[in-house]
């Protein structure tokens, strides 16, 4: 089944900046996730698995890492495939 997750990263703290690109840099590297980021949220498109998978170990780097984040996800599931 597929899902996609539309997910925004507030870090609590000055320098804002490194940690969102960092955490979109992970999960760009996720081969099997579709990434699409826009200036208001990111967006993660693939298998329930997968974007979850991926999401859990990201979000958990980016906690570790940082003072305090706010994470804010919509989930939309299941998607159709085009034309389905």
């Amino acid at each position: 089944m597929d899902i996609g997750v539309e997910i925004s990263l507030y870090p609590l703290n000055a320098e804002y900046i490194p940690p969102i690109q960092d955490f979109i840099d992970r999960l760009n590297l996720a081969p099997r996730l579709k990434v699409v980021t826009n200036s208001m949220s990111t967006q993660v498109f693939g298998a329930y698995q997968d974007v979850f998978g991926a999401l859990v170990k990201e979000i958990r780097k980016t906690f570790e890492g940082n003072d305090k984040a706010v994470f804010v996800m919509k989930v939309l599931g299941p998607l159709t495939p085009a034309g389905g």
